[in-house]
């Protein structure tokens, strides 16, 4: 016997075959691209550690660890990478030169045996090389890390305190990226988000006058920079901004902010916040 089909006469004249409909489909569909959002707060030496992860995730720096160089210049945050970067851990303080500290305080790291740059040639650590002679060997597409005491994040753009007469890293590096079109990463928390205009900054910390207790003076980076905010969007492919700062017990100075995106990957984002939340991140 014959089958007949259903057909629906439309007002155009046209016919066509009703097709059946999966709803729970649809709305599978409709509830993963949904966006939502959840609020998740880093301490500063968390923060440095979610920075870190997703600076060892960036594209620029997969390609030059494996075809190039990347140069880990010293500092807190970049402590924090160099150990990503080497995958095994470093001594807080060995790692860094200058830093900031509460008034009085005295040298935490004063009896840590420094060590220099980090230096990674083609994915092969290479202690025996000097910062100079990486800089010296630096090709478009390489990687330097560098990170910075004053952030203004509207205009992309970080300030670094000089105070040695010859510039300091700053100064050294700055030259031989340029020249070679090399990569200048920035990782840099939002704690260090000044109220000013970033420029205007630097250009009276230059301003000749009198100076009761010891000012230095500035020089200002752009490149790639990386704060936890640019640090979920690469782990976790969200959106974030931040909405708050600051707390107790600890909080003080954290930066607290809003993930946004599809359900799995507000998802992952937590689950990253997590898994920094459940280790013992101590300032580096």
């Amino acid at each position: 016997m014959k089958r007949k089909f259903l057909a629906v006469i439309i007002m155009s004249s046209a016919i066509s075959v009703l097709a059946p409909i999966d709803i729970y489909a649809e709305n599978e569909k409709d509830e993963a691209d949904k966006m939502i959002q959840a609020g998740m707060t880093f301490t500063v030496p968390q923060g440095k550690q979610l920075i870190a992860k997703a600076v060892a995730q960036m594209p620029i720096v997969k390609a030059a660890l494996k075809n190039g160089i990347v140069i880990v210049c010293k500092g807190t945050t970049n402590t924090y990478i160099a150990e990503e970067l080497l995958g095994r851990s470093i001594q807080p303080g060995t790692l860094v030169s200058g830093k900031i500290t509460p008034a009085n305080s005295s040298n935490p790291f004063k009896n840590v045996e420094p060590m220099s740059e980090v230096v990674i040639l083609k994915g092969e650590y290479k202690p025996q090389m000097t910062l100079t002679d990486a800089l010296q060997q630096l090709q478009p597409g390489d990687v330097v890390i560098k990170g910075a005491n004053a952030l203004d994040y509207e205009n992309k753009t970080a300030g670094v305190l000089i105070g040695a007469p010859d510039g300091g890293t700053t100064g050294k590096i700055l030259p031989y990226i340029v020249a070679s079109k090399a990569h200048l990463v920035i990782p840099i928390g939002l704690e260090k988000q000044i109220a000013a205009d970033v420029v205007q900054v630097q250009l009276k910390m230059r301003q000749p006058m009198e100076t009761l207790k010891g000012v230095p003076s500035m020089f200002l980076l752009t490149g790639h920079i990386v704060t936890e905010i640019e640090a979920l969007n690469i782990l976790a492919d969200v959106e974030a901004f931040q909405a708050a700062a600051g707390g107790i017990e600890g909080a003080e100075g954290s930066a607290w902010l809003v993930a946004r995106g599809s359900r799995s990957n507000v998802e992952k984002a937590l689950s990253i916040a997590e898994d920094i939340y459940s280790k013992t991140v101590k300032s580096k």
